[in-house]
């Protein structure tokens, strides 16, 4: 437990209290298809139990500023308030930033690559759609049209996908949300990609051009599954994937049958991550290269994001790991993981408590919400 300890210790946040929180958990017979927020505010038939408290470090006082008391943390918490605490939480931590050479070397080519496509699917991942998004996507793509892939859908609640599929519907953007793994949403993405670009071959047509294939790029962060969306488009294994970032480092064209040709590219990041927030969870969730983070610290503060989800809470953390998570705060879960699995190794304890929530140990769930 010295050992724990002795890891630990750089794991304090400085100027961070400690604070307790209040929160409360729908009720069990609670339908999970529909969006907790809604339900908790219009239907006064729903009781709600008070749960035990759990430290966190650091929050938000009713200003806006950080200091210690005891939040009221409901169902009805928007996003703002967890991005608000992760802002705080990442403060003084070692900064994630990943962007080995071969990304700028892809970013550059993409660039021209551009130039060809009649579409882009930008794929993001379902969990944090936000955080997966390139600052820079909206001028690299200009007036082309563009088709928004969520993958992973099967890692994320109804709840959650409906929730976004509103909040992009509302933008007048054209969301496919699937699942890579498994093909679900691949022939909708065909059609929906052939659509878009049908006026493609009616200009050629009409200047007396033979038709050509629809060209369509596929383009997002690292890991977050456009090789294998385009495998099982095709049906066959075209192009390397694997549950880690970086496994595509070069840009190549596939054909679809005759209609269809599909640019399959790496992962493509800033060179520098200015949100820190949007990069925990890049690490949270494996899209971005292990070398860049702390798994202490990236475990740390997923175990205080989870304390404070109403569809986790602390009860989900203490069933896993048989550890009470009530009076704990990150740091201290993790280090007792740490002390009774893994003789002390807080680097083991802490991977072990990613690759949980990777796997859906927790039970399916984003890790964003839109604001508002």
């Amino acid at each position: 437990m010295a050992a724990a300890a002795a890891q630990l210790s750089s794991l304090l946040l400085p100027n961070s209290p400690s604070i307790s929180f209040h929160y409360y958990r729908p009720k069990p017979g609670l339908s999970s298809a529909s969006p907790f927020v809604a339900t908790a505010i219009s239907s006064p038939s729903h009781s709600r139990s008070r749960s035990p408290l759990i430290q966190i470090v650091g929050g938000r006082d009713s200003d806006g500023e950080f200091g210690g008391r005891t939040e009221s943390l409901s169902i009805e918490s928007d996003w703002v308030d967890i991005d608000g605490d992760l802002h705080h939480w990442t403060r003084g931590l070692r900064p994630v930033q990943w962007y080995p050479g071969h990304i700028a070397k892809t970013e550059k080519e993409l660039k021209q690559q551009l130039k060809l496509m009649d579409v882009v699917i930008e794929v993001r991942d379902a969990r944090i759609p936000l955080s997966t998004s390139h600052p820079q996507m909206d001028s690299w793509l200009g007036n082309r049209k563009r088709i928004l892939v969520l993958n992973r859908e099967d890692m994320i609640s109804k709840a959650d996908r409906n929730t976004w599929a509103n909040y992009f519907s509302r933008q007048g953007i054209k969301v496919v949300f699937s699942n890579g793994q498994l093909g679900m949403g691949t022939m909708k993405l065909s059609r929906l990609a052939k659509t878009l670009a049908m006026d493609v071959n009616v200009k050629r047509r009409a200047k007396g051009l033979l038709p050509r294939p629809v060209r369509a790029g596929i383009v997002g962060y690292p890991n977050v599954g456009k090789s294998s969306l385009i495998n099982r488009l095709l049906k066959r294994r075209m192009c390397a994937a694997a549950p880690r970032p970086g496994v595509t480092r070069e840009l190549k064209w596939v054909h679809f049958g005759k209609d269809l040709e599909l640019l399959d590219s790496p992962g493509i990041l800033p060179m520098r991550i200015s949100d820190q927030s949007a990069a925990i969870k890049l690490a949270i969730c494996d899209d971005i290269g292990e070398r860049s983070y702390n798994a202490a610290d990236v475990a740390m503060i997923l175990v205080q994001i989870l304390a404070k989800l109403p569809t986790v809470g602390p009860e989900v953390l203490r069933n896993r790991y048989k550890i009470d998570a009530v009076t704990h705060s990150g740091h201290e879960f993790v280090g007792k993981v740490a002390a009774q699995l893994f003789n002390g190794d807080v680097n083991q304890a802490a991977f072990r408590i990613l690759t949980d929530f990777r796997r859906g140990k927790f039970g399916w769930i984003a890790l964003e919400r839109p604001a508002g």
